[in-house]
């Protein structure tokens, strides 16, 4: 095992950068690989459930993932994880903006 994997897992950001925005309750955060040799892992790893259980103590009302080949990106819009929005929040970070750390984060297979 390499610095960073254990038990053959790894963080997605070895793989992938990612980034969000956010409107209303609303955010969306875009997984995009390093590599495009690496999209079809992302894809078969980086799934609807997968960002669901990461984001499940924010209950999101949906998870939709987007591919997007040409660019070797996904996109996901998760409705209902930001506590109403901006202006309704009591959390510490109201915005979404920082949320694809927290995808980035979570572990998947090792190619």
């Amino acid at each position: 095992m390499t610095h960073g994997e254990k038990n053959n897992k790894c963080a997605l950001r070895r793989y992938a950068h990612g980034r969000a925005g956010d409107k209303s309750d609303t955010v969306n955060i875009s997984i995009i690989a390093h590599d495009k040799k690496h999209f079809s892992h992302l894809v078969e790893h980086v799934t609807e459930s997968h960002c669901f259980g990461v984001f499940s103590h924010r209950s999101p009302a949906a998870v939709t993932r987007y591919l997007l080949p040409e660019l070797g990106a996904m996109n996901f819009v998760l409705e209902g994880v930001l506590d109403g929005g901006v202006n309704r929040s009591l959390f510490v970070d109201r915005h979404g903006k920082t949320l694809s750390s927290l995808l980035l984060d979570s572990e998947i297979p090792v190619a």
